[in-house]
């Protein structure tokens, strides 16, 4: 019983960890090859390569080490690089601005 509930805790451990990769490879496939060196980061190429291995890693490779070495360099991505993929490319909040602006500008409510 006690085994049975740690090999799924591990198996959804492992799951996260890919999810995880493949999102932040996605992400890192979408943003402009330009917004990274405006953000002062390593090239678009550097972090396919190195999130397309972890990706891989996780397939293929029941390792825990390289496993959470990947998860590592996944979440660098996400808190670090693409936050400022997006501030560099003006992806900051919802298109079209605030929810209370009108076809002229912001609403004020008649103030």
């Amino acid at each position: 019983m006690l085994l049975t509930g740690f090999s799924t805790l591990v198996w959804l451990l492992y799951l996260i960890m890919l999810v995880l990769a493949v999102v932040a490879l996605f992400l890192a496939a979408t943003a402009r090859e330009d917004a990274y060196r405006a953000a002062d980061k390593q090239k678009k190429s550097f972090w396919l390569i190195i999130l397309g291995i972890t990706v891989a890693v996780n397939l293929f490779v029941p390792m825990l080490f390289l496993q959470l070495a990947g998860a590592v360099a996944s979440i660098v991505f996400m808190v670090d690089v693409r936050p400022a993929l997006k501030a560099v490319s003006g992806g900051g909040g919802r298109p079209g601005g605030s929810s209370s602006d009108g076809p002229y500008g912001p609403y004020n409510g008649g103030r």
